[in-house]
């Protein structure tokens, strides 16, 4: 069966284009106009094994607060179309990522309840053209979107675009194992018999 999402949100200050198949091979195709974003996107895919097409257009004359924004519901919603019936997940994983002087932990549970704990230290205001202060919201409308609980917690770092680079990557592989297909699975992985 085929895993694959495709959301395509438009509003007056964006349209986004998102498509997703979560037994790719990490290949993306990244557009968003916010190029650190973009960067990011990148991170998740190939480390997340997910083959990713993002295309947004938005108001980046006012700033890139729309453009990012909507990209991570229109990601967050892929997400969980691609996700399908959740029959034979794994569901939990977790993950510990360095890079340098960095330290990311990530945890995930596709449970249908969207929840995000974010911990991370106050960092430099931009890197390029991006925000850091997004990081959190982007995390928040993926969890939004896509109906899952994460835990990202950065347990050491310095400089912010590890920081963030780390976070993404991090969390690629923790959503990488959560929705590996286990063999051992009968059925939806929870006692309640639905996520």
């Amino acid at each position: 069966m085929s895993r694959t999402g495709r959301v395509e949100r438009v509003t007056k200050e964006s349209n986004v284009l998102v498509e997703l198949d979560l037994d790719g091979t990490g290949q993306t195709q990244i557009s968003t106009g916010v190029p650190f974003f973009d960067h990011m996107l990148d991170q998740l895919g190939r480390h997340g094994g997910l083959d990713l097409v993002v295309s947004t257009k938005g108001d980046l004359h006012i700033d890139a607060h729309h453009s990012v924004e909507d990209t991570a519901i229109a990601l967050g919603q892929a997400f969980k179309q691609a996700l399908g019936d959740k029959v034979g997940l794994v569901r939990f994983a977790d993950t510990l990522v360095p890079l340098d002087e960095t330290l990311v932990q990530a945890v995930v549970d596709v449970s249908g309840r969207p929840y995000l704990v974010h911990d991370e230290p106050d960092l430099v205001e931009l890197i390029g053209t991006y925000d850091t202060t997004l990081t959190r919201h982007i995390w928040e409308s993926f969890v939004a979107g896509s109906g899952i609980c994460l835990h990202v917690r950065v347990i050491s770092g310095r400089n912010a675009h590890h920081i963030v680079e780390a976070q993404f990557k991090a969390v690629a592989r923790a959503l990488r194992a959560a929705v590996a297909i286990d063999p051992r699975v009968m059925g939806v992985p929870s006692t309640k018999g639905s996520l």
